[in-house]
C-alpha cells in the first residue's frame, strides 16, 4: 500500500515544513538510506560489526514514534514511527565503529523529519547510525616532515 506525506503525518501527529508536497508518495527503501545525518543500514551489510541483544531488550515502536535523533543544536529529530505491532527499536547495540543509534526490526516502518520529510523502511533488519563528519581520512605528521613512520589518521565525529 502506498502512502503519502500527508498520511503518514496525520497517522504520527507528526508535522512537516510548507515546502514539502504533502501528497507525494513515501518511498520505501529496502536498501541503505540516509535522511540527513541519519544513516539506515541494512543488518546485513554491518552483521560483523554490529551486535544486537536478545528479545528483551527490544521495544515495540509506539504510534507517537521514537526520536532516533536531534541535532546537537536541538534541530528537528528523525523520528521512527509504525503502526502497532510492526516495528520494534532498541539502542542496546554494540558497534565497533561507535556509530550505531539503535537497531530497527520491522515488517513495516517510516522516518519522519520536519525538513526531509519521510522514507519508508522495508521488512527486514537495519542499524541507524549516526553520520561521521568529516571528509573521511587525513594523514597528519606528528614528527619531523623527514619521519614516514609518525602519522596518525583523524577523522572526526
Amino acid at each position: 500500500m502506498t502512502v503519502t506525506l500527508a498520511q503518514l503525518t496525520e497517522r504520527s501527529g507528526l508535522d512537516v515544513l510548507d515546502h514539502l508536497e504533502r501528497e507525494a508518495a513515501v518511498p520505501v527503501i529496502d536498501g541503505l538510506q540516509a535522511q540527513g545525518d541519519l544513516i539506515v543500514v541494512p543488518r546485513r551489510f554491518v552483521v560483523d560489526d554490529v551486535d544486537l541483544p536478545d528479545g528483551e531488550w527490544w521495544s515495540e515502536v509506539p504510534p507517537e514514534g521514537v526520536e532516533v535523533l536531534r541535532s546537537a543544536s536541538g534541530g528537528n529529530p528523525h523520528t521512527l514511527v509504525a503502526d502497532p505491532g510492526t516495528c520494534r527499536w532498541t539502542t542496546v547495540v554494540r558497534d565497533r565503529s561507535f556509530l550505531a543509534l539503535g537497531a530497527i526490526t520491522t515488517t513495516a516502518a517510516y522516518l519522519v523529519h520536519a525538513g526531509h520529510g519521510a522514507t519508508g523502511i522495508a521488512p527486514g533488519g537495519y542499524v541507524a547510525r549516526r553520520q561521521r563528519e568529516g571528509t573521511g581520512n587525513v594523514a597528519v605528521r606528528r614528527a619531523s616532515p623527514s619521519s614516514r613512520s609518525a602519522v596518525t589518521w583523524l577523522v572526526a565525529d
